[in-house]
């Protein structure tokens, strides 16, 4: 392989999929109570929705850029050409700052780091393709590319059981919080601008998933595409998701389910639901 790929552990890629595509993870930092782990490796999706539902405090921090110097050299001493680092949203995260800055400490002409502006297969989806373009042989500018054009072209969708996460973590108001739960509204999230920002509210857990399976079924059109399906603590929901997207998008090269970590876990809490869409195929 000329060219390896560097992704973080907020990409949510299923189990095995990294080993698979020869794709490098590295963990942000999950904080519960005083205690830290890694994300994906020290703790999981249940012990995350565990510590949300006892309502412990829950905090994620960014890796250092010396862990990243410590994975770029770690690749190009095996003797790659060039590394591309893909990463979540510099807005949501300074994931993408430490990987930046680590390129520089390493060498600049031979790593690569982008931004992809979205995070779960939003950016798993962008890395998977990068690597599937570094697998043959392609030069940088050539799986670089290949990452971009993926996560600037997926959609994704979420919908959370309760707004009480989304006020902790400051994406909303008390009083907005205090009055969904009331009327017992469910807010549908998308992916904007490098930002999970929120995109229309239902009534129903019944009526947002079916709201789900109308966003994805739209943003395919009749093009091949891509599919996964993200959950926190809701295994039948998203296998009920799943299935209705086999049916309903039959131009999809199958549909891939994985549970999300902390950095969105801890902003949209257990229940939480989501799609992601991404044009074309590996």
């Amino acid at each position: 392989m000329v060219f390896a790929v560097v992704t973080d552990s907020t990409a949510y890629l299923p189990e095995g999929f990294a080993d698979r595509h020869s794709v490098r993870v590295v963990p942000l930092t999950v904080r519960v109570g005083d205690r830290e782990h890694r994300d994906g490796v020290d703790l999981g999706p249940a012990e995350l929705a565990a510590a949300l539902t006892a309502r412990k405090d829950v905090s994620t921090s960014r890796p250092n850029p010396e862990e990243f110097i410590a994975e770029y050299r770690s690749l190009l001493d095996a003797g790659v050409d060039g590394v591309l680092s893909v990463h979540l949203s510099r807005e949501l995260s300074g994931t993408w700052e430490s990987a930046r800055l680590a390129a520089e400490e390493v060498d600049p002409s031979r790593v690569r780091v982008v931004d992809s502006r979205t995070t779960a297969m939003g950016l798993g989806f962008g890395v998977l393709r990068a690597a599937a373009v570094a697998a043959t042989g392609a030069e940088g500018a050539e799986v670089e590319a290949a990452a971009v054009d993926a996560a600037e072209n997926t959609r994704s969708f979420f919908v959370v059981e309760t707004l009480e996460h989304l006020r902790r973590g400051g994406r909303i108001g008390a009083a907005q919080a205090l009055l969904g739960t009331a009327l017992a509204v469910k807010p549908v999230l998308h992916v904007h601008d490098g930002r999970i920002v929120p995109l229309e509210k239902v009534r129903t857990t019944s009526r947002a998933m079916t709201r789900l399976v109308e966003l994805a079924v739209a943003a395919a059109g009749d093009r091949p595409v891509e599919l996964a399906v993200h959950h926190l603590a809701a295994a039948d929901r998203a296998a009920e998701l799943a299935t209705r997207l086999d049916e309903l998008v039959p131009q999809a090269s199958g549909c891939v389910v994985s549970e999300l970590g902390a950095v969105i876990g801890a902003h949209t809490g257990p229940g939480v639901v989501g799609v992601v869409v991404c044009p074309g195929k590996l």
